[in-house]
């Protein structure tokens, strides 16, 4: 099989972003019931409903969860942390559950496109904190850190931006279809940041396959962000002025 174009790179990778942005932006600005609100106010004095979705906010204020108060109080660093911490150690549970069959993955090289999807999803986050918000800059980075291709990115944008229905905006359903979406880059997948190779071989065990394939991804993850965190630096154009 032909090696594929960079213009065929950033179509695909145009349309990885381009399901992964409105999940973000939902995990950063829903908040059902104005829970998140809530954390901006003392315990209320008013009716027992009020107490109860008060009650319900702390943990999420402690949590430091986007658009609570606890977050706005983060510095720019440590927000770009948390999607790394929380969101990205979260789907890396799914990126390790095939591995429970051991050896048999080794058919089925699952892992490597669900890790490649968790990498490009929490990559995304961390540029949003930075103020990269430009959908060309977001494939440019995902293209440099898990491709390892140096693209012009000016065909970006085109890619239909309601690839999720917005029912199914969730986390582990985006996992899925952003690695759906990446399938086109199979020959990729082993450019980005991935386990050492003792985890690679630990991996196969069955049953502590998952565990094994968890651990290697999550440092892996580590990786791909502090590649992420170099790219924004030797990219100063890509920042957008806070508005």
């Amino acid at each position: 099989m032909a090696e594929l174009s960079n213009d065929q790179a950033v179509a695909i990778l145009d349309k990885a972003v381009a399901a992964i942005n409105p999940v973000l932006d939902v995990l950063a600005e829903r908040d059902v019931l104005g829970i998140k609100k809530h954390t901006y106010h003392p315990w209320p004095d008013g009716p027992r409903s009020h107490q109860a979705i008060h009650l319900v906010s702390t943990p999420l204020d402690f949590a430091d969860w986007p658009g609570t108060a606890g977050w706005n109080e983060l510095p720019m660093k440590k927000r770009a942390d948390w999607w790394i911490n929380r969101i990205g150690s979260l789907n890396t549970i799914a990126v390790a559950f095939p591995n429970v069959f051991g050896f048999w993955t080794k058919f089925l090289p699952v892992a490597s496109l669900l890790g490649f999807a968790n990498q490009a999803i929490v990559l995304v986050a961390i540029a949003r904190e930075y103020q990269v918000v430009e959908r060309r800059y977001q494939v440019e980075l995902l293209a440099e850190v898990l491709c390892n291709r140096s693209v012009d990115a000016d065909s970006a944008g085109a890619a239909e931006t309601a690839i999720l229905p917005r029912g199914r905006r969730n986390l582990i359903a985006t996992v899925w279809t952003v690695a759906q979406l990446l399938r086109g880059l199979s020959d990729e997948l082993d450019r980005r940041p991935g386990p050492s190779k003792p985890f690679a071989t630990l991996r196969l065990i069955p049953l502590m396959g998952g565990p094994f394939t968890y651990l290697g991804e999550r440092l892996a993850l580590s990786r791909a962000a502090a590649l992420g965190r170099r790219w924004i630096i030797d990219h100063p154009d890509s920042i957008s002025p806070l508005t």
